[in-house]
């Protein structure tokens, strides 16, 4: 079984920056991509960043130049540096990770973890 634990979210200042973490348990040996999802209140779930098992990144354009995606297959972790944060950052990032196999020849799932709160102020 997969298990995705985000950590690193809380208060910052407008301008200030945080780095999350995406703690990745359980055997994937492939992958499409990876993501973060932020999720600000009445508002939808949205894509903030992926990377590809190729390495591959992608950023929406609200957070390019600001945010970098990164992951460390070694401790079996996901980043997302974010800097220069904004009001409009505010949100409940998650992490998932999409088209995962835990077997050669497997199915192919999705998971996504909890979340972590990350709240900019002015």
């Amino acid at each position: 079984q997969v298990h995705l634990v985000e950590s690193g979210g809380g208060f910052v200042q407008a301008g200030g920056s945080l780095t999350l973490s995406c703690a990745v348990s359980g055997s994937i040996v492939a992958f499409e991509s990876m993501l973060w999802h932020r999720q600000a209140p009445g508002n939808p779930r949205v894509v903030v960043a992926f990377i590809t098992e190729s390495g591959a990144q992608g950023y929406s354009e609200p957070v390019k130049g600001r945010f970098t995606i990164s992951r460390d297959d070694v401790k079996n972790t996901l980043y997302l540096q974010m800097t220069s944060l904004k009001l409009e950052d505010t949100g409940v990032y998650s992490c998932a990770v999409f088209g995962a196999r835990t077997e050669v020849s497997g199915p192919r799932n999705d998971y996504r973890g909890q979340g972590t709160q990350v709240t900019v102020s002015s």
